[in-house]
């Protein structure tokens, strides 16, 4: 037998709690500049809680080729990648309309 998911009480297999929490996200997407200027692609505003954040930052890394990291609710990639990474969250199950990039030159 296989667990019940405490929200919505479906199996775990057919659970759809995550998916409702991609579509009701407000994600905030951002280059900062770190030590030795070193850009960074920051994607905060997910909540932790209801969306793995760590198997999204190892999607990401993987389909980016970077390195990066996922700790206190944000997903850190190294690298400029502002122009990709809305289609890729897109593609990963994140509606197109809450997903804002923010650029600055």
């Amino acid at each position: 037998m296989s667990d019940i998911c405490v929200t919505c009480g479906l199996p775990k297999d057919l659970c759809v709690c995550e998916t409702i929490a991609k579509e009701s996200q407000t994600i905030v997407v951002k280059t900062i500049k770190k030590k030795f200027g070193k850009k960074y692609t920051v994607i905060h505003g997910m909540n932790s809680t209801e969306i793995d954040l760590k198997d999204l930052a190892k999607k990401l890394k993987a389909k980016f080729a970077c390195g990066g990291t996922a700790k206190d609710g944000i997903v850190e990639l190294q690298g400029d990648h502002l122009r990709q990474i809305k289609a890729e969250l897109v593609a990963l199950g994140f509606a197109p309309d809450t997903i804002e990039i923010n650029e600055r030159r």
